[in-house]
């Protein structure tokens, strides 16, 4: 019989005197330095290098889920939620990713159905689409409410509110928007396409805007954070082009 012996040393100062202390809520084994009185995992997973993160954070915006990844790249969901949080906090303002306004530009608006945690806690993505340059000029995430709709309203750019806008026909839009600029239109229309096939985009990107999923947010927070890190990235993608 071969027997190997693994001697362990504190994380932090490299003592031996160390003794186990029960496991995170990922299940990894923990210790209790007694010297230095440090609390660490017992055997970190490795440090992933900057050309693995890109290539790990390509992968989740193509639809993979967060334990998708940890089976795929062995690497814990929390790393990649908190990469996901640095990145978002370095992205510029939805405005600024924005190319300028024309007096010409028309608006299209729609709503799309989402949840977070469970289906009975439903989340409404309200979005605007300039229709000449593609670039989502306002979003937010709520209920299907009058006040949510003003919240979008409130949320487009004033270079962008004078330009006329189209929507469905319901009736929050027809309490919020101008008057003298908004017009209700039916699908069959095609003034609303645009927005529509943005959606298409959007499920085929993140898997928890998909009607049938089981990669969805467990927060709202952070399903406004993966949302607005799509379309800040969105955005920028096309200023490059244009």
């Amino acid at each position: 019989m071969i027997q190997v012996t693994i001697t362990y040393h504190c994380r932090v100062c490299g003592s031996t005197n160390i003794v186990r202390n029960g496991t995170n809520k990922c299940g990894n084994q923990q210790y209790h330095c007694k010297d230095c009185g440090a609390y660490r995992v017992l055997e970190p997973k490795r440090v992933h290098t900057e050309d693995e993160k890109e290539t790990i954070m390509r992968t989740y915006k193509e639809r993979a889920s967060m334990r998708g990844l940890e089976r795929i790249f062995n690497i814990a969901r929390q790393a990649v939620a908190r990469w996901i949080r640095d990145i978002v906090r370095a992205l510029p303002n939805l405005k600024d990713t924005l190319l300028p306004a024309r007096a010409d530009d028309v608006l299209e608006l729609n709503e799309l159905w989402s949840f977070v945690l469970k289906k009975s806690r439903k989340r409404w993505l309200w979005t605007a689409i300039c229709r000449r340059t593609r670039q989502i000029v306002a979003f937010v995430i709520g209920d299907r409410s009058e006040k949510t709709c003003r919240r979008l309203w409130n949320k487009i750019p004033d270079e962008y509110k004078k330009c006329l806008t189209f929507s469905d026909f319901w009736e929050a839009y027809q309490k919020v928007f101008p008057k003298g600029t908004h017009h209700c239109v039916g699908k069959e229309s095609g003034e609303t396409a645009h927005m529509e096939r943005w959606y298409n985009t959007l499920r085929q990107r993140l898997a928890r805007f998909v009607r049938k999923t089981l990669s969805f947010s467990k927060s709202d927070a952070f399903h406004h954070m993966v949302t607005k890190w799509y379309i800040a990235e969105y955005n920028l993608a096309i200023s490059l082009t244009m």
